[in-house]
């Protein structure tokens, strides 16, 4: 639980490693000298061998946590179509993922400090009981009491918790919410929030307020120790940097969960 009178602390992630062989999406080695938790693509929906072995690497060198990124094995869609796996198959390549990713994070010296879903995954999480059942039995069967990241009060968290796994509490900057606190589709229009200086805006009020107002106006209570910072908008590295250098400003300690 946060406690309201205590100063604020806010981890920042971001998706890394998310490209294939010789196509690279995301500026890893900018964004890693900015964040705290590295959200690493385990080969479902983006990442390779080589890009797994590199980011951790270099999350290791800076100190920085990694963290798995599970998908649905989704190549072609980016991880972000919807798919109907069986629970038993989805566990078990949840469990595949983190493994892999653990291989590379000992090498490197470190070890996966988490677990965070991807795109049509995450999503599907916040309400369907029996994928996130699913995705938590997949952590388990990794071998051990890995923290979930996630959205607040989503199935995903419930489902760990039930587990008796760890919960982080998660919000995004630059994503638009629903009045109920979850984020709207990325199918819909003002889904994804482009203005920069409206991004810094909101990551503060997450950040040091814990409030966002949502698509409709109404403001909202965000619960989320981690502030996502996606690593495949244009300018990401930069914009990452601005938000930290203003959370930093305005008091906001900006440290790792972890």
């Amino acid at each position: 639980m946060i406690d309201p009178a205590a100063p604020p602390v806010i981890d920042l992630n971001a998706d890394l490693g998310e490209g294939f062989g010789r196509w690279q999406l995301t500026d890893d080695d900018a964004l890693l000298s900015v964040v705290t938790s590295a959200n690493v693509a385990c080969g479902f929906h983006a990442g390779d061998p080589a890009t797994m072995r590199r980011v951790c690497e270099l999350a290791a060198e800076r100190g920085v946590v990694i963290g798995a990124q599970v998908s649905y094995r989704d190549l072609a869609g980016f991880g972000r179509r919807a798919m109907d796996l069986p629970p038993d198959e989805l566990a078990a390549e949840v469990a595949y993922q983190i493994g892999a990713l653990e291989v590379f994070a000992r090498a490197a010296g470190a070890r996966v400090g988490y677990v965070k879903p991807h795109g049509a995954l995450y999503n599907r999480c916040v309400h369907d009981a029996e994928q996130a059942a699913a995705v938590v039995a997949g952590i388990r069967m990794a071998g051990g009491g890995l923290p979930v990241l996630g959205l607040p009060g989503s199935r995903l968290h419930r489902a760990a918790e039930t587990a008796e796994l760890p919960v982080v509490g998660e919000a995004f900057a630059d994503r638009a919410y629903t009045s109920e606190g979850t984020l709207v589709p990325r199918r819909e229009p003002g889904a994804v929030v482009h203005d920069p200086d409206e991004v810094v805006k909101r990551a503060l009020g997450m950040a040091r307020d814990r409030t966002v107002t949502s698509r409709d106006g109404t403001r909202i209570a965000i619960a989320a120790r981690s502030l996502c910072l996606h690593g495949d908008t244009p300018g990401a590295a930069e914009l990452a940097r601005r938000v930290r250098a203003e959370l930093t400003a305005a008091g906001v300690r900006v440290r790792s969960f972890g």
